[in-house]
Protein backbone atom coordinates (compact mmCIF):
# COMPACT_ATOMS: atom_id res chain seq x y z
CA UNK A 1 0.00 0.00 0.00
CA UNK A 2 3.01 2.28 1.06
CA UNK A 3 4.51 1.84 -2.62
CA UNK A 4 1.04 2.50 -4.32
CA UNK A 5 0.71 5.59 -2.40
CA UNK A 6 4.37 6.99 -2.98
CA UNK A 7 3.63 7.12 -6.82
CA UNK A 8 0.40 8.43 -6.27
CA UNK A 9 -0.31 12.23 -6.60
CA UNK A 10 -0.85 12.98 -2.96
CA UNK A 11 -0.93 15.93 -0.90
CA UNK A 12 -3.07 15.11 2.14
CA UNK A 13 -3.58 11.79 3.00
CA UNK A 14 -5.85 10.66 5.43
CA UNK A 15 -5.16 7.68 8.32
CA UNK A 16 -8.03 5.61 9.66
CA UNK A 17 -6.89 3.24 12.43
CA UNK A 18 -8.80 1.07 14.48
CA UNK A 19 -9.93 -2.45 15.05
CA UNK A 20 -12.82 -2.76 12.94
CA UNK A 21 -14.74 -5.51 14.21
CA UNK A 22 -16.21 -5.17 12.02
CA UNK A 23 -16.12 -2.21 9.67
CA UNK A 24 -19.43 -0.17 9.68
CA UNK A 25 -21.17 2.54 7.70
CA UNK A 26 -20.39 4.96 10.78
CA UNK A 27 -16.73 4.34 9.57
CA UNK A 28 -17.16 4.66 5.77
CA UNK A 29 -19.58 8.16 6.44
CA UNK A 30 -16.72 9.43 8.75
CA UNK A 31 -14.21 8.79 6.00
CA UNK A 32 -15.53 10.38 3.18
CA UNK A 33 -16.93 13.13 5.34
CA UNK A 34 -13.32 13.86 6.15
CA UNK A 35 -11.70 13.43 3.19
CA UNK A 36 -14.30 16.10 1.61
CA UNK A 37 -13.91 18.46 4.28
CA UNK A 38 -10.17 18.70 4.69
CA UNK A 39 -9.86 17.61 0.80
CA UNK A 40 -7.88 14.35 1.75
CA UNK A 41 -6.57 13.14 -1.52
CA UNK A 42 -6.77 9.60 -0.01
CA UNK A 43 -8.03 7.79 3.42
CA UNK A 44 -6.24 4.87 4.12
CA UNK A 45 -7.90 2.42 6.72
CA UNK A 46 -4.67 0.76 8.99
CA UNK A 47 -6.76 -2.37 11.44
CA UNK A 48 -5.13 -2.68 14.27
CA UNK A 49 -3.40 -6.26 14.34
CA UNK A 50 -3.43 -5.94 18.42
CA UNK A 51 -4.43 -2.74 19.67
CA UNK A 52 -2.97 -2.22 23.21
CA UNK A 53 -5.78 -0.91 24.90
CA UNK A 54 -7.89 -4.23 24.14
CA UNK A 55 -5.32 -6.64 25.14
CA UNK A 56 -7.98 -8.49 27.64
CA UNK A 57 -10.64 -8.39 25.09
CA UNK A 58 -11.24 -11.05 22.23
CA UNK A 59 -11.08 -9.71 19.01
CA UNK A 60 -11.59 -11.11 15.45
CA UNK A 61 -8.52 -12.49 13.58
CA UNK A 62 -6.99 -9.43 11.94
CA UNK A 63 -7.03 -11.15 8.68
CA UNK A 64 -10.46 -11.28 8.59
CA UNK A 65 -11.01 -7.84 9.76
CA UNK A 66 -8.55 -6.63 6.94
CA UNK A 67 -10.44 -8.68 4.25
CA UNK A 68 -13.68 -7.33 5.46
CA UNK A 69 -12.48 -3.69 4.89
CA UNK A 70 -11.12 -4.56 1.58
CA UNK A 71 -15.55 -5.70 0.56
CA UNK A 72 -16.34 -2.53 2.36
CA UNK A 73 -13.90 0.11 0.36
CA UNK A 74 -13.54 -1.39 -2.74
CA UNK A 75 -15.95 0.88 -4.89
CA UNK A 76 -14.32 4.08 -3.39
CA UNK A 77 -10.85 5.26 -5.57
CA UNK A 78 -10.37 7.63 -2.67
CA UNK A 79 -10.36 4.68 0.05
CA UNK A 80 -7.44 2.42 0.45
CA UNK A 81 -6.34 -0.32 3.30
CA UNK A 82 -2.93 -0.98 4.24
CA UNK A 83 -1.80 -4.41 5.96
CA UNK A 84 1.06 -2.43 8.01
CA UNK A 85 0.27 -3.00 11.53
CA UNK A 86 -0.86 -7.05 10.60
CA UNK A 87 2.70 -7.50 8.79
CA UNK A 88 4.73 -5.54 11.90
CA UNK A 89 3.42 -7.28 14.13
CA UNK A 90 3.34 -6.98 18.09
CA UNK A 91 1.25 -4.29 19.79
CA UNK A 92 0.00 -1.65 17.44
CA UNK A 93 0.98 1.76 18.53
CA UNK A 94 -0.90 4.61 16.46
CA UNK A 95 3.13 6.73 16.48
CA UNK A 96 4.67 3.63 15.11
CA UNK A 97 1.93 3.73 12.42
CA UNK A 98 2.38 7.21 11.60
CA UNK A 99 6.48 7.84 11.82
CA UNK A 100 6.19 5.24 9.25
CA UNK A 101 3.87 6.80 6.81
CA UNK A 102 5.62 9.90 7.64
CA UNK A 103 8.42 8.38 6.50
CA UNK A 104 7.49 7.21 3.11
CA UNK A 105 5.71 10.60 2.17
CA UNK A 106 7.66 12.78 3.78
CA UNK A 107 6.47 15.49 1.85
CA UNK A 108 2.47 14.60 2.57
CA UNK A 109 0.86 15.94 4.83
CA UNK A 110 -0.81 13.36 7.52
CA UNK A 111 -3.88 12.96 9.47
CA UNK A 112 -5.25 10.96 11.57
CA UNK A 113 -8.89 10.41 11.82
CA UNK A 114 -10.37 9.14 14.56
CA UNK A 115 -13.83 9.56 17.02
CA UNK A 116 -14.58 11.95 19.70
CA UNK A 117 -14.39 8.99 22.47
CA UNK A 118 -10.57 8.43 21.17
CA UNK A 119 -9.52 11.63 21.06
CA UNK A 120 -10.74 12.82 24.32
CA UNK A 121 -8.31 9.61 25.91
CA UNK A 122 -5.03 10.82 23.47
CA UNK A 123 -2.93 11.33 26.52
CA UNK A 124 -3.30 8.54 27.04
CA UNK A 125 -1.51 6.94 24.02
CA UNK A 126 2.21 6.08 23.65
CA UNK A 127 4.17 9.14 22.74
CA UNK A 128 0.75 11.27 22.41
CA UNK A 129 2.94 14.26 22.22
CA UNK A 130 5.43 13.53 19.28
CA UNK A 131 2.42 12.38 17.76
CA UNK A 132 1.25 15.99 17.75
CA UNK A 133 4.83 16.85 15.85
CA UNK A 134 3.96 13.78 13.14
CA UNK A 135 0.07 14.72 12.20
CA UNK A 136 -3.14 16.40 12.69
CA UNK A 137 -6.36 14.69 13.88
CA UNK A 138 -9.66 14.98 12.82
CA UNK A 139 -12.18 13.99 15.40
CA UNK A 140 -15.72 12.93 14.56
CA UNK A 141 -17.96 13.72 16.77
CA UNK A 142 -20.04 10.77 17.90
CA UNK A 143 -23.43 9.91 19.80
CA UNK A 144 -22.64 10.60 23.99
CA UNK A 145 -19.51 12.53 23.44
CA UNK A 146 -19.06 15.96 23.99
CA UNK A 147 -15.65 17.58 22.33
CA UNK A 148 -16.64 20.47 24.21
CA UNK A 149 -13.72 19.73 26.49
CA UNK A 150 -10.83 19.92 23.29
CA UNK A 151 -11.18 23.88 24.21
CA UNK A 152 -8.72 24.52 26.37
CA UNK A 153 -7.22 23.17 29.51
CA UNK A 154 -4.54 20.13 28.25
CA UNK A 155 -5.55 20.43 24.91
CA UNK A 156 -4.96 24.20 24.58
CA UNK A 157 -1.00 23.77 23.56
CA UNK A 158 -2.59 21.58 19.89
CA UNK A 159 -5.78 23.67 19.19
CA UNK A 160 -3.89 23.65 15.79
CA UNK A 161 -3.40 20.40 15.56
CA UNK A 162 -7.16 18.91 16.56
CA UNK A 163 -9.45 19.54 14.11
CA UNK A 164 -13.27 18.61 14.54
CA UNK A 165 -16.07 16.73 12.21
CA UNK A 166 -19.40 16.60 12.53
CA UNK A 167 -20.82 13.49 11.29
CA UNK A 168 -24.92 12.91 11.25
CA UNK A 169 -26.05 11.00 14.77
CA UNK A 170 -25.07 7.28 13.29
CA UNK A 171 -25.80 5.52 16.39
CA UNK A 172 -23.87 2.64 15.12
CA UNK A 173 -21.07 0.68 16.50
CA UNK A 174 -18.94 -2.30 16.37
CA UNK A 175 -19.75 -3.35 19.81
CA UNK A 176 -23.61 -3.10 18.98
CA UNK A 177 -23.19 -5.33 15.90
CA UNK A 178 -21.55 -7.84 17.52
CA UNK A 179 -24.13 -7.79 20.22
CA UNK A 180 -27.22 -7.85 17.16
CA UNK A 181 -25.14 -10.90 15.48
CA UNK A 182 -24.95 -12.56 18.87
CA UNK A 183 -28.30 -11.95 19.72
CA UNK A 184 -29.70 -13.29 16.03
CA UNK A 185 -30.90 -9.71 15.90
CA UNK A 186 -30.80 -7.88 12.34
CA UNK A 187 -27.48 -5.83 11.38
CA UNK A 188 -28.38 -5.06 7.84
CA UNK A 189 -28.05 -1.46 6.62
CA UNK A 190 -25.66 -0.90 9.35
CA UNK A 191 -22.65 -1.83 6.98
CA UNK A 192 -22.32 -2.75 3.37
CA UNK A 193 -23.56 -6.04 1.77
CA UNK A 194 -20.45 -7.81 1.38
CA UNK A 195 -19.45 -6.90 4.91
CA UNK A 196 -22.83 -8.38 6.05
CA UNK A 197 -22.82 -11.78 3.98
CA UNK A 198 -18.61 -12.44 5.26
CA UNK A 199 -19.35 -12.40 8.50
CA UNK A 200 -22.82 -14.83 8.14
CA UNK A 201 -20.40 -16.78 5.82
CA UNK A 202 -17.49 -17.19 8.41
CA UNK A 203 -20.18 -17.23 11.28
CA UNK A 204 -18.13 -14.30 13.35
CA UNK A 205 -19.57 -13.14 16.62
CA UNK A 206 -21.94 -15.86 17.09
CA UNK A 207 -22.71 -17.71 20.67
CA UNK A 208 -19.77 -19.90 20.96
Amino acid sequence: MLDNLIEEDINRLGIMGGTFDPIHNGHLVTAEAAAYQYDLDKVVFVPSANPPHKTEQEITDAEDRYIMIILATMNNSKFGVSRLEIERGGLSYTIDTVQTFKKALDNVELYFITGADAILEIFTWRKAEKLFQECKFIAATRPGYSLSKLQGGIYEEYKDKIFQLKIPGLAISSTDIRKRVKAGRPIKYQLPNTVEAYIKQGKFYQER
